[in-house]
Formats: structure tokens, sequence, C-alpha cells
């Protein structure tokens, strides 16, 4: 026999598979996907596809310095890229000495998902977004669970010819509220983000993205601009847990207080890794930063790591150690902390600071209570801040 519990999480699976199902479905009806060409060997050839347009775009935020060569800005990469090679993040390209984001126009990922799947708890919960992730990453966990876009190629990869308008457009015609770019990051798409983003704010739709964070301060107050609510994965709170992802902790905090200054909607995911990023002291650490630093109502949201990637030799995260998590930053001083991928547990749900009660009762990524009303507490009115409408 099935528990309660147990049937409300399996129907919360149910309904999130039967709407990425009909995601595919509807996205069917505009274009079909494309694979990039590659030749007899199987060797990689060229950032041209095989049909359909070229949605290539000039990047922004670059220098050309002479020689052939080329600096990109968008990240604390800041790559040097010779004529005809690319930056780390395999997205942009120097051809002729201009430098062109390859995967401009050509998601290999899009779906319909709830909001809570980002996670962004305080935004329009039990609302949809539209989902968008295209080929690479200017980071390379050793983790990721979405390795087989962000680690890999446009040339790997099927993908859609989907300009901006086309998205903006589908959202609109589908009664989407939200674009969301996710999957991989955001930032090594940089312009086909701001792009879609300027658009869909002229339409009347909301944009978040989900990111590592490790953008240069100029590009992103300038994407600041056309964004509702940022999810930053903070990968630990020590070089050890950033040599995880090849890349450095000190951009992604500069990257958190520039969000917090533009008044821009920021949420914190902290995937807890044994051995990489779970020591105690490490973690209160982070919690005290981000207090001191962005205030005592930013959502950070503790979520349990499971084997992927190069990383299929660790266990997954105990629960004692989430709910160890949570309760320092209940101790430091944190409003708003939820325990996540670790479907019906209590701390899944958000409560409110003053009264302590449940104002939004969620099994996973499904909403099954909301008690919020006009952005307070239903049972107190204490105001509970976020992106309520």
């Amino acid at each position: 026999m099935i528990s309660r519990s147990r049937l409300v999480i399996t129907i919360s699976s149910l309904v999130i598979m039967a709407t990425a199902v009909v995601s595919i479905v509807l996205f069917s009806r505009y274009t079909l996907p494309v694979m990039a060409e590659h030749n007899s060997e199987s060797h990689l050839t060229s950032a041209t596809p095989s049909q359909g347009p070229s949605y290539h775009r000039e990047a922004m935020f670059y220098q050309n310095l002479g020689d052939g060569l080329v600096e990109c800005n968008i990240c604390f990469r800041n790559c040097v890229i010779p004529q005809g090679e690319r930056g780390y993040c395999k997205n942009k390209e120097n051809k002729g000495g201009t430098l062109y984001n390859i995967v401009h126009g050509r998601p290999s990922a899009v779906q319909i998902d709830p909001v809570e799947k980002e996670p962004m708890y305080h935004m329009m919960p039990g609302t949809q977004i539209l989902c968008i992730g295209t080929a690479g990453c200017n980071f390379s966990c050793n983790h990721c669970q979405n390795w087989h876009l962000s680690q890999r190629s446009i040339e790997d990869l099927n993908y859609y010819n989907l300009p901006p308008e086309a998205i903006v457009r589908f959202a609109l015609e589908q009664g989407i509220p939200t674009i969301s770019f996710t999957y991989n990051d955001p930032i090594s798409v940089y312009e086909y983000v701001y792009d879609v983003a300027k658009l869909a704010k002229e339409n009347g739709l909301k944009i978040i993205w989900h990111s590592n964070g490790a953008i240069n301060p100029e590009p992103l107050r300038k994407l600041l601009q056309y964004t509702d609510a940022v999810t930053i994965d903070l990968k630990g709170f020590s070089q050890k847990a950033y040599d995880n992802a090849n890349a450095e902790l000190a951009p992604v905090l500069e990257a958190l207080k520039i969000i917090h200054q533009a008044g821009v909607w920021v949420e914190i995911v902290n995937l807890v890794i044994p051995t990489v990023n779970d020591d105690i002291n490490e973690i209160r650490e982070m919690c005290e930063w981000i207090k001191n630093n962005l205030g005592p109502y930013v959502p950070v949201h503790f979520s349990r790591f499971h084997p992927s990637y190069k990383m299929k030799h660790l266990p997954s995260t105990p629960i004692k150690t989430l709910e160890k998590a949570h309760s320092i930053a209940e101790e430091v001083g944190m409003h708003f902390i939820t325990v996540g991928n670790v479907p019906g547990h209590s701390y899944n749900s958000t409560y409110c600071p003053g009264c302590d009660e449940k104002i939004i009762h969620r099994v996973h990524f499904s909403v099954l209570e909301n008690k919020i009303k006009e952005g307070k507490c239903g049972y107190c009115g204490y105001k509970i801040p976020g992106i309520w409408q």
C-alpha cells in the first residue's frame, strides 16, 4: 500500500513529467531540432549548422587587442582568443578580429517547468517558467548534473533555431509569465540572454536566470536592467570548493553584492557535497557572509548532492548534514532556509519568521498550499519579501 506522503510525491513527479512532454510537443510546432555538421570521421568541424538559418551575433563586452587577438570581458576569465579559436566556454569565437556568440538563437534544451525547480521560492509560487539552455559553460564542475549540455560544444548537440522573437512569442502564446535561462550557465551565452530579456520586458514578461555568478560587473549591471530575479549557485565558501569547478569564489561574491545593490531579487543555492564543501565551519562562515552582505531575508537553499558526472564515487549527502546546515543558518539569523532534493522533507516548505506558521507548503517542486496574501503572511500579517505577482 502506498502511503499518503509517497502518493503526493508520486503525483508531483507525474505532473512534472507531463509538463515536460507538453513543452516538447508544443515546441515541435515551431521548429525542428538541428544537428550541427560532422565530417565522416566524426571530428568536430564547424560552428555552422547543416540546415536552418544562422543566428550568429557579435559579442558584447570584448576588446580587439590587435594582431588578430580579442579579449572577452563577460566573465572573470577574460579570455584572450586568437583568430579562429574559442574562449573557455566554447560559445565565443574570434572570426577575423570580431568576436561572435555562435550559440545565439540555438538552444539545446527548451522546457516548461514550475518556477520552484530553479529553485526560486519567493517568486510567483506555482507558476510556470519557460526554461532555455544551450551548450557551453564558463565553469567545469566535476559534479555537474547537466554536463551533457554545459561541457559540450554546439557541434556535439541537437539544437533548435529559436531567435529571441520566437522565444518571447511562444511564452506569450502559451500564457507563461516568466522566461528562465538555466541548465547551463547563462553567462556563457550572455548576448542571447540579454536580447531575450530586453524583448521580454518590452512585452510584459518576467526574466530570471540561474547562474554560477562569476560575471564581470559591467555586463552584470547591464543585464540586471532587464532581470526580475536571479538564482545563484554558491559552490561553497572556500577555494577548495571552487577548485572542484575550476573557478574562483571572489567574483561570485562581488556579483552577489551587485545584484543585491541593484534591488534585483536573489536566491542562493548551496549544493552540499560530501568532502568538498560540507565542513560545518565553512557553512557557518558562508551564512554569516550572506547575512552581513545581503541581509537575513535572502532565501538559502541547501540541496542534496547525488553522484554525477566525475563524482560518482561520492555518496549522496546525508540528510542529517543538510539539517545541520539548516540549523546553522537559523543560528546565524537567516529567515528563509530550505532543504532541496529531499522530496517530502518539512524543510522544503517556507515558514513565516513572525509566527513560525507554514506559509508555503511544498512537496518537491509542487506547491500544495500558499498562505501568502498580498505579500504578507496570511496568519500574522508579517511582510514576506519576494515577487508575488
